[in-house]
C-alpha cells in the first residue's frame, strides 16, 4: 500500500449555516520533515534505546529482545494502516479525541479525548524525570561539574520547553531536527561499528532478531530471576510511544491529507527497522550472557556504554552521555507540544465559555496555543514537585527522578494511550464500515482487517501490561502513585463520559460540536495556498443513541 494515494478523496462538505468559527493554529507552518522530527523526537531513539533495552533484554525477553521490536513493527504497521486512512478524512490536532468522535460518537470521543490528554501530559513529565537523571550524571562524571539536586535541572528544562511552547512550532520543529539528527547518528555509528567487526564474544547472534523467538522468557543469569517475555514486549511497544502524534500537528502541516499518513508510515516503519538493528547490534556485541548479565545489573546502561567505549573510544561515550540529555530533552519538547495541542483542540470546542477563551486560544503572532501550553508546563512543574518532596531516595533506589518519575509517568501514561490506540481502531471500523462514510477509500483490508488486527494487537500489550505491571514498575512497585495508575486511567476514562453525558443533557448544540473540528480545506492546502483559503470548522453530526 502506497503511503500517498494519487488521487485524493472528494473533501467534507460543510454547511456553512453549521460552521463554527474557532481560534486557529498557524496552518502551513510546518511541511513533511518538521512533522517527521517531531514524531520520531515523541519516539526518542537514544532513550529508547538507552532506558528500554537493558529492561527487555534483563527482565524480559533476554537476547531475543530484537525479535521483539520486530514484533512490535508488525503490530505498530497493520494499525497505522486503518489510522492514516482516517488522516486523510478528519485533519484535527485533537488526533484520536477526533477520530473517535467521528467513529464511535461524541461520548466516547470525550472519554478517549480525556485519556489521551492525561497521558500526553504525563509523558512530558515522565520524559522530564530521566532528562533531569542524564542531565546531573553527565555533569558531574563528564565535565566534572558541581553536584546538586536533580530537581534544579528538571525546573530549568520545563522552563526551556515553556519558552518553546510560546512560540511558532516551526521553532520547536528545528530544535528537535538537531537533536534527533545527532542521536540518531551516534547509535548509527555504534551499530556499523559491531557490525563491521562482526559482533562480540558470540558473532553476530542472528537468531536475536528472530520474532518468533521473542515470546521467549530470559534465563536467570548469577542467581537472578527469570525474565518474562511479556516485560519485553511491553517495552518495545512503549519504545514506539509518540508515533501517532503526527496527526496532531495536522492543522499546522501544508498539505496533512500527505503528509501526516506519510509522517506515520515512515515513522513506525523508520523506527522499527532502527530499534531491531541497533538493539541487536547491542545484544551481540555483549554475547549471549554477557548481554542479560549486564543488562540486569546495577549498571544496565552499560548495555550500550559498554560497546560504544569499546568500539568508539571514550571520547565517544562522553558523546553519548551528552546525546542521552539531548535526546531526552527533546522528548519532552514533543510530548510538551503534543499535549498542549490536546488541551487546546478540547478546550476550543465549547464545553464552556471561558475555556474556549483560556485554552481554546491561540497567540495572534505565533498561532501557537500559548495558554494551553503554559497550563501544560504549570502541571508539569507540579507532578514534578510532587515527586521531589513526596518521594524521597531510598536504600535501593537512589535515583528518584528514573526510577519513580519516569517510570510510573510513563507505566500510567502508556497504559491510557494504548486503550486510546484499541478505541481508536474500532472508530475506523465504525466509520467507514457502519457508517458507510467515504466508500472511495474503504477497502476490506486498509479500514477493515488492519484496523481490526490492529485493535486486537493494541489490547494483547494492554493485557500484558496489567498481566506484568508489578513487575514493570519494579522498585518503584511500592508507590502509591503506582498502586493508584489503574484507577486514575479509570477514573479519567469515567470523567470524559460524565462530561459528554452531561453536556448532551444540558446543552445539545455545544454536545453535537464534540471533537467535530476539522479543516474543511486541509486536502488542497499548500505552502502557497493564501491564509484567506484556510477554515477551521465544526460539523456536527447527528449525536449518537
Amino acid at each position: 500500500m502506497s503511503v500517498a494515494d494519487a488521487t485524493d478523496p472528494a473533501p467534507e462538505t460543510v454547511s456553512p449555516t453549521t460552521a463554527h468559527e474557532v481560534p486557529r493554529l498557524r496552518a502551513g507552518a510546518i511541511g513533511l520533515f518538521a512533522v517527521l522530527f517531531m514524531v520520531l523526537a515523541n519516539a526518542a531513539p537514544i532513550t529508547a534505546m538507552t532506558g528500554n533495552t537493558p529492561i527487555a533484554v534483563g527482565y524480559g525477553n533476554g537476547i531475543h529482545a530484537p525479535g521483539g521490536f520486530l514484533v512490535a513493527t508488525i503490530v505498530l504497521t497493520i494499525f497505522s494502516i486503518g489510522y492514516v486512512a482516517m488522516a486523510r478524512h478528519i485533519t484535527a490536532t485533537g488526533a484520536f479525541y477526533g477520530f473517535i468522535s467521528h467513529g464511535l460518537g461524541q461520548v466516547w470521543g470525550m472519554a478517549a479525548g480525556f485519556l489521551a490528554t492525561m497521558a500526553y501530559i504525563v509523558f512530558e513529565a515522565s520524559l522530564i524525570g530521566i532528562f533531569s537523571s542524564f542531565a546531573k550524571t553527565t555533569v558531574e562524571s563528564v565535565f566534572n561539574g558541581p553536584s546538586i539536586s536533580w530537581i534544579w535541572y528538571a525546573l530549568v528544562g520545563i522552563a526551556i520547553i515553556a519558552a518553546f511552547g510560546y512560540f511558532d512550532i516551526s521553532l520547536s520543529g528545528k530544535i528537535l531536527a538537531l537533536f534527533l539528527i545527532t542521536e540518531v547518528l551516534i547509535l548509527l555509528a555504534l551499530a556499523f561499528a559491531v557490525l563491521f567487526s562482526g559482533g562480540g564474544p558470540n558473532g553476530l547472534m542472528t537468531g536475536a532478531i528472530n520474532p518468533l523467538s521473542a515470546f521467549k522468557s530470559a534465563p536467570a543469569v548469577s542467581g537472578g530471576a527469570v525474565g518474562v517475555a511479556g516485560i519485553g514486549l511491553f517495552f518495545a511497544f512503549w519504545s514506539w510511544v509518540g508515533f501517532e502524534t503526527a496527526a496532531v500537528y495536522g492543522e499546522e502541516s501544508r498539505n496533512p491529507r500527505k503528509i501526516v499518513p506519510q509522517a506515520t508510515m515512515i515513522a513506525v516503519i523508520g523506527l522499527g527497522l532502527f530499534y531491531t538493528f541497533v538493539s541487536w547490534m547491542a545484544v551481540s556485541a555483549n554475547g549471549t550472557t554477557g548481554s542479560i548479565k549486564v543488562a540486569a545489573g546495577t549498571n544496565p546502561f552499560d548495555l550500550f556504554f559498554g560497546p560504544t567505549s569499546d568500539k568508539l573510544g571514550s571520547g565517544m561515550l562522553d558523546v553519548y552521555k551528552v546525546l542521552t540529555v539531548t535526546g531526552s530533552f527533546a522528548c519532552a519538547l514533543a510530548f510538551h507540544n503534543a499535549a498542549s495541542r490536546y488541551l487546546y483542540a478540547i478546550g476550543r470546542e465549547g464545553i464552556s465559555t471561558s475555556l474556549v477563551k483560556s485554552l481554546g486560544a491561540t497567540h495572534k503572532k505565533h498561532g501557537s496555543p500559548h495558554i494551553s501550553s503554559l497550563v501544560q508546563s504549570i502541571i508539569t512543574v507540579a507532578i514534578t514537585l510532587a515527586f521531589f518532596w513526596g518521594q524521597k531516595p531510598t536504600k535501593t533506589v537512589a535515583d528518584v527522578p528514573y526510577v519513580y518519575l519516569y517510570g510510573l509517568m510513563a507505566i500510567l501514561g502508556t497504559m491510557a494511550i494504548l486503550i486510546v490506540q484499541s478505541i481508536s481502531s474500532l472508530a475506523v471500523i465504525s466509520y467507514f464500515h457502519i457508517q458507510k462514510q467515504h466508500p472511495e477509500t474503504a477497502s476490506w483490508w486498509r479500514t477493515f482487517l488492519a484496523p481490526l488486527l490492529g485493535a486486537a494487537g493494541m489490547t494483547y500489550v494492554v493485557y500484558l501490561l496489567f498481566d506484568n505491571l508489578k513487575f514493570a514498575a519494579g522498585a518503584a512497585s511500592g508507590s502509591p502513585v503506582f498502586k493508584a495508575t489503574p484507577w486514575i486511567v479509570l477514573a479519567t476514562f469515567v470523567l470524559g463520559l460524565v462530561v459528554a453525558l452531561v453536556m448532551r443533557s444540558l446543552n445539545p448544540e455545544r454536545y453535537a460540536l464534540i471533537g467535530r473540528t476539522v479543516m474543511a480545506e486541509s486536502h488542497e492546502r499548500d505552502a502557497d495556498v493564501p491564509r484567506q483559503r484556510e477554515a477551521n470548522v465544526a460539523t456536527p453530526a447527528p449525536a449518537e443513541s
